[in-house]
């Protein structure tokens, strides 16, 4: 197959290359060029913004079997993609995610795909939230408009939603931010004591069921959750990822207005621990699709494994105030020991 990867410098587009590559794929490769990558002269690349018009002329006249997409973000990033490979593709993978169910109204995991219709909430004042929403409404605009398309001249556009995604390639270094904190041997804050849900999706599995999908002419003008099938609470994760370590971390339970008060992000104490977590149901890609997720204790033994063959004495985001993180446990701890 002629496949066009967009975007996906990074993480899953890395794996999903060098998958497509090993099956023995032509790949072309756009992006903005502001990443090198380890492909040499394997793929075909064009470098081009996909937000400007020199997106439409760098495909002028190319056709391709499969284009997966994972820098489609707003409406007008669809829309310029229709113009640009509409008529000249076999099938196109928008790579989208499940933070299109956050921002509907009375949202309620786990989401289905006929979750998606209906009321939308309305845009929140606080300007980290707003990002989020913004994220999610530009996401949703994406998806209507191919599936606009597909109804009006069956533009063979399937949509992939996601929800965090898991794997030693992440460049969020979420897992690593866990493995850091463990591995200096102080405790761990879970903002609330972790209890909200983490149903997450491993990248491999991901990668997989893209390649497995190309071309299927079943799936088009569908949309599919993709996610494991665990259920877990963030302590339950970060107690796994400790097991697969070898660690046993002391968990100290923080409310988040205690961090917010010390002014330290929630996020990057635990990257687990946002607010803005999609829960997925991925029924129906099982069903239609064969889909296959691998166990989460696996997987993230796999992750762990991967991390610590990679791991340099540079730390994750946020751990330059590791030391802030400890004199608040021994605060938590003390108050709960009274």
């Amino acid at each position: 197959m002629r496949v066009l990867v967009i975007g996906g410098t990074r993480f899953l587009g890395l794996e999903l290359t060098f998958r497509m590559l090993a099956a023995g794929h032509s790949v072309t490769l756009l992006n903005r060029g502001t990443r090198s990558d380890p492909f040499g002269t394997r793929v075909t690349r064009l470098v081009v913004d996909r937000t400007t018009s020199a997106f439409e002329t760098a495909l002028k006249g190319m056709t391709f079997d499969a284009a997966i997409d994972f820098a489609t973000y707003t409406g007008d990033d669809a829309r310029g993609t229709l113009r640009a490979l509409g008529g000249r593709v076999g099938h196109y993978i928008l790579i989208s995610s499940g933070q299109v169910y956050l921002v509907r109204d009375g949202y309620a995991g786990p989401a289905r795909e006929s979750d998606y219709d209906g009321p939308l909430i309305a845009a929140p004042q606080n300007p980290q939230d707003l990002s989020e929403y913004r994220y999610g409404i530009g996401k949703r605009d994406a998806e209507d408009a191919l599936a606009g398309a597909w109804q009006a001249t069956q533009f063979p556009v399937t949509a992939l939603r996601i929800p965090m995604v898991n794997g030693p390639r992440d460049h969020y270094r979420r897992i690593e931010a866990y493995v850091a904190r463990m591995i200096d041997g102080g405790p761990i804050l879970l903002p609330e004591g972790g209890v909200a849900t983490a149903r997450h999706v491993y990248s491999t599995s991901v990668v997989r069921a893209v390649v497995k999908m190309l071309g299927q002419a079943s799936t088009f003008g569908r949309a599919y959750n993709l996610a494991q099938d665990e259920t877990p609470s963030v302590a339950s994760v970060v107690s796994a990822i400790a097991a697969a370590l070898g660690a046993n971390p002391t968990i100290v339970s923080v409310a988040r207005a205690t961090l917010s008060e010390a002014r330290l992000d929630a996020v990057q104490v635990s990257p687990f621990s946002g607010t803005w977590m999609s829960y997925l149901d991925p029924s129906r890609a099982k069903s239609e699709l064969g889909f296959h997720h691998e166990s989460l204790f696996s997987y993230l033994d796999a992750t762990v494994a991967g991390l610590l063959a990679i791991m340099t004495d540079d730390r994750p985001a946020g751990y330059n105030r590791r030391s802030e993180e400890l004199r608040l446990a021994e605060r938590c701890l003390a108050a709960s020991a009274r």
